[in-house]
């Protein structure tokens, strides 16, 4: 008699989610996504997947190098007159920037329809295994919560509301070839900064972080709150915001979480922003849920090794992201100065080997 198949639900269809359930069913198990929204799409803006990623998306079969830009992430950096403070150097560490959306499109293309449940609202989830969605109570093997920062699943079962850090970020993708080319930068102003990255389809992703001191706060028009912050900065940056629909600006407070003890609770285990959210100042929290999930496929018959290999490697990295955040929001204008100064300074070598630190990973081999 062969052996009985196992199952699995994985809450949430974004990327942490999606991946998961391809690499899951690569190691032979029965899959079911549940979502709450009616359709199963991603919205957002750019993203950059780093060496790490890359690997990660190797290891589930799937390539996005027709669908991304090669480009060297937080390489050039300027001033908000338009001051050169670093510019990339060879060897550097590359990275592939690439429209969230894009990246979504290619993970669900890789699951069947019939893997896919929308309208799939789950209410409540148990160590055992099951859960109740729709109020119909459903059972699996492994329950994979992927339902991001605010995840029910981990609030539930374990402990931990999402924390805001008290700063704020404005994202957008201009029209294709408004504004055109343009090269990758981050432009560093004290406690505010913005990104530029090429998209393909002559498309630019940018973003802009800056302190807020109040969550949930919305000023209506985004696109001209972010022109009145840095309209006056270098070209192309009031261009590309201006080259952005207005309804098309996203305006989101950035939130993490404190360290979880454990990502895994007997038949649940979490993944992605419901383990590990952290602000985007290291530029790793898709990379992140993408590790997670070929690594939970890898070691799905061996829950305690995925939860210490996968703690082992993210809790440093919210350690260093909110050190980030910290000197990123920092206004002082001596300190400011003295972070321009070190990054002019810092030697290439070194620059590669910070940079570095997080996309140095090899994923392991699924069938």
């Amino acid at each position: 008699m062969p052996d009985r198949e196992r199952t699995a639900l994985v809450i949430g269809a974004g990327i942490g989610g999606l991946a998961a359930a391809i690499g899951l069913r690569r190691a032979g198990w029965s899959v079911s996504v549940l979502e709450r929204a009616p359709v199963i799409a991603e919205v957002g803006a750019g993203l950059t997947l780093w060496p790490n990623a890359v690997k990660a998306l190797g290891a589930l079969g799937l390539d996005v190098t027709d669908r991304s830009v090669p480009t060297i992430s937080r390489g050039n950096i300027l001033t908000p007159r338009g001051r050169w403070v670093r510019r990339n150097h060879p060897g550097d560490v590359g990275v592939l920037a690439i429209h969230r959306a894009d990246l979504h499109d290619v993970l669900r293309k890789a699951l069947p329809e019939s893997a896919l449940h929308t309208d799939a609202e789950v209410t409540a989830v148990s160590v055992d295994g099951s859960v109740t969605c729709a109020d119909e109570e459903l059972r699996a093997d492994l329950v994979v919560a992927a339902d991001g920062v605010n995840s029910l699943v981990r609030r539930t079962l374990w402990s931990g509301e999402a924390v805001f850090q008290h700063r704020t970020v404005w994202r957008g993708v201009t029209a294709p070839g408004s504004v055109w080319p343009v090269q990758e930068s981050l432009t560093m102003g004290r406690g505010v900064q913005f990104g530029v990255l090429p998209l393909p389809g002559e498309r630019v992703y940018w973003f802009l972080t800056a302190n807020e001191p109040r969550a949930n706060t919305s000023y209506g028009d985004e696109r001209a709150e972010v022109l009145r912050r840095v309209g006056d900065w270098h070209e192309p940056i009031p261009a590309l915001v201006a080259a952005t629909p207005e309804d098309q600006v996203l305006h989101n407070d950035m939130l993490d979480i404190d360290p979880v003890p454990t990502f895994v609770k007997d038949h649940v285990v979490l993944l992605g922003d419901a383990a590990h959210a952290m602000t985007p100042d290291l530029g790793q929290g898709a990379c992140q849920a993408l590790e997670d999930a070929v690594v939970l496929a890898a070691n799905a018959d061996d829950l305690p090794r995925y939860d210490r290999e996968r703690r082992a490697r993210v809790h440093p990295m919210l350690t260093a992201a909110r050190a980030s955040v910290t000197r990123n929001s920092d206004t002082n204008p001596l300190r400011h100065a003295a972070l321009l100064v070190a990054a002019r300074l810092l030697p290439p070598a070194t620059w590669r080997k910070a940079t570095a630190q997080w996309s140095n990973w090899t994923a392991p081999t699924l069938p």
